[in-house]
């Protein structure tokens, strides 16, 4: 994580007017909470350059922009329409924050300037709609297709916002798959730049089918410290791994917990388990989120925490996974099908 602003950034344009040069950058990866930060850090460093060009009493003036591009997937899972980019966030089992994080990602991509939506693909145990605060059905101006609904700036679709809240999904493995393809491919996605999929706990039919029938982008691996959510999580990682999805690093989850009263801190499930985990398989750690019970209620209120506390250090380690997340897509192969011309062939030829 050792890049500095402009390893990643391009110069769009200079506009001069008298002593004062404008410089227009864009950054291929959301990340607003840091713009002020970088222009603090290399106004004064590119001033300085321009006068040693010989330009004297120059200040420079940054513009910030952000250019998310579409990148490159697994040859024959063609980009949705009105998607760039599909992360999966996944686990090896349930109970370990992953919904939490999934949601708090995309409000945190959204928040640092990037279109976001979300698809909640646990279709047996949809929870999304209760952490986004929605409770409106779908509708569909063609009959055919769905329009998303939007939670605090990001879209969202849900089989919770299909049935009761109270009904059970009676369905085996094929059906609910069906109906998650469904959900994917027949929602009026607008102009995204990353689609978050709240993954299913484990690795069976809805989880494997996603991984190999969607132009997936990277996967993200939530697991928490303690040695039986890591077996499992090692096994979601090694199905992404298996199906040739780019596995974009481990969140260890409820890493610590901090007591509200004495301020305390204890690793409650144990240390080093996401570092470990992380290091065996060669990807990046790229958060340690802690267990605190006013994100649990945060969520369970349909205010997650990165938009009801967006100063706190838990909303603060949201953006930073973030950050860390568009980097590390940004720093992928782009797509560039939609680019290639077409091939006509004729008699006359």
């Amino acid at each position: 994580m050792g890049q500095t602003p402009l390893d990643q950034a391009v110069a769009e344009r200079w506009q001069i007017q008298g002593h004062i040069w404008t410089l227009e950058t864009a950054v291929p990866y959301p990340a607003r909470s840091r713009h002020a930060e970088w222009t603090q850090a290399l106004s004064p460093l590119l001033a300085q350059g321009l006068q040693a060009a010989g330009v004297a009493g120059a200040r420079v003036v940054l513009h910030w922009q952000t250019r998310i591009a579409a990148h490159a997937v697994r040859p024959g899972n063609p980009l949705l329409p009105g998607v760039k980019n599909i992360i999966a966030v996944a686990s090896g089992k349930g109970g370990v924050g992953k919904s939490t994080t999934a949601v708090n990602l995309a409000l945190a991509l959204a928040q640092e300037g990037a279109h976001v939506g979300i698809l909640d693909a646990d279709i047996y145990g949809p929870s999304q709609p209760m952490m986004l605060g929605v409770n409106e059905r779908p509708h569909s101006d063609d009959g055919k297709t769905m329009q998303p609904l939007v939670g605090h700036g990001v879209q969202m679709i849900s089989m919770g916002l299909l049935i009761d809240a109270d009904s059970p999904m009676i369905w085996r493995g094929p059906m609910a798959t069906q109906a998650l393809d469904q959900l994917l491919r027949q929602t009026q996605w607008k102009d995204l730049d990353y689609l978050i999929v709240d993954m299913p706990p484990g690795t069976g039919d809805i989880a494997l089918t996603l991984s190999q029938r969607v132009p997936l982008t990277g996967a993200v691996i939530v697991t928490t410290p303690q040695d039986i959510a890591l077996l499992d999580a090692r096994k979601g990682l090694r199905m992404f791994e298996k199906v040739n999805v780019p596995v974009l690093g481990v969140v260890e989850n409820m890493a610590v917990y901090c007591c509200p009263n004495c301020g305390h801190a204890e690793a409650i499930f144990g240390e080093g388990g996401g570092q470990t985990m992380a290091q065996d398989f060669g990807v990046p750690l790229l958060a340690q989120l802690p267990l605190a019970a006013h994100i649990r209620a945060q969520t369970d209120a349909g205010q997650p925490t990165v938009v009801s506390q967006p100063d706190s250090p838990a909303a603060r380690l949201y953006l930073q996974l973030a950050q860390r997340v568009g980097r590390a897509i940004a720093s992928q192969g782009k797509d560039y099908s939609h680019k290639f011309p077409s091939i006509r062939v004729s008699s006359d030829t």
